[in-house]
């Protein structure tokens, strides 16, 4: 199997490697240089563009920042759809809105290219580890052609349904994981101004019903006040912004979620938007009065 790889930042360069390690053989391509040259460094071949790591590839993932850049590297000039064979199965893997993922796969059905909407969610963490969840949306047949490879990138790999499905999956993930971040944040902000010692709270939390695989990841990452981006705050923003405007579009109302989207829109307009999502917290202490 010819597999391609379109897009080497925090996500997408492990997710490749992992490929790599499991014997098969890649072509790459990033807009930066240097992003590929861990790829390159262990045998993976160069391309100039998407629509080289396209020609002659049974298989073409892409890991990019938002619709527009997939929308681009997919049906662009010297995009996939310029190189392609008739039954090239292209796997974007970014997160996106449903309704463009569904849009995108109904034009390159038209050129006789199957797609699937394949979000992950485990962060950098679980890129490096190959331990990714991974919510799939396309047609079926087309995923099972493609899940020995994702399988090298997660631990659980789901379809859902037809396209879209995977980016709506995404979605749904992201109400739950942003809006417990958010209130671990406040959790953990409310008890220091009360005196309480964060790392025994902690242990308080995990041995009970406030435990939460959130605060397992980033609990430490709080109280260490590590904010080395793993996931950064623009990325959850993009997210959340996603979320929101999907759910205006289908008349639903999302109190709380919009209120963690406002959350994110100011942590980033506030300069904390390369730092990891967990700097939250230092907008709430701002605004409790406690600037650290």
């Amino acid at each position: 199997m010819k597999v391609g790889f379109i897009g080497l930042g925090i996500m997408g360069r492990p997710m490749a490697l992992n490929l790599v390690k499991r014997g098969y053989a890649l072509t790459v391509w990033s807009r930066r240089e240097q992003s590929m040259r861990p790829l390159l460094d262990v045998g993976a071949r160069g391309a100039a563009n998407a629509a080289a790591v396209a020609a002659g590839a049974d298989v073409v993932f892409s890991v990019l920042p938002d619709a527009a850049d997939v929308r681009q590297v997919m049906l662009g000039a010297h995009g996939v759809v310029g190189a392609a064979k008739e039954g090239l199965i292209a796997v974007d893997m970014s997160t996106i809105y449903p309704l463009a993922a569904r849009q995108i796969a109904d034009e390159l059905k038209k050129s006789g290219i199957e797609f699937l909407d394949a979000p992950v969610s485990g962060a950098e963490t679980g890129a490096i580890a190959g331990t990714l969840s991974i919510m799939v949306g396309g047609p079926l047949a087309a995923f099972a052609q493609a899940k020995p490879l994702f399988d090298c990138m997660g631990q659980s790999v789901i379809h859902l349904g037809a396209s879209g499905a995977g980016q709506a999956a995404k979605a749904a993930n992201q109400i739950v994981t942003g809006g417990n971040l958010l209130i671990v944040a406040e959790a953990f902000c409310f008890a220091r101004k009360n005196g309480v010692d964060l790392a025994k709270l902690k242990d308080v939390f995990m041995s009970g019903s406030a435990y939460s695989r959130t605060l397992e990841l980033h609990g430490p990452r709080l109280l260490e006040r590590n904010f080395k981006p793993g996931f950064k705050s623009w990325m959850r923003q993009k997210d959340m912004n996603i979320v929101m405007q999907t759910a205006h579009a289908l008349g639903a109302y999302l109190p709380l979620t919009a209120a963690t989207a406002q959350m994110y829109n100011a942590v980033v307009a506030n300069g904390l938007g390369e730092e990891d999502q967990t700097a939250v917290v230092k907008l709430l202490e701002q605004l409790c009065g406690e600037d650290q």
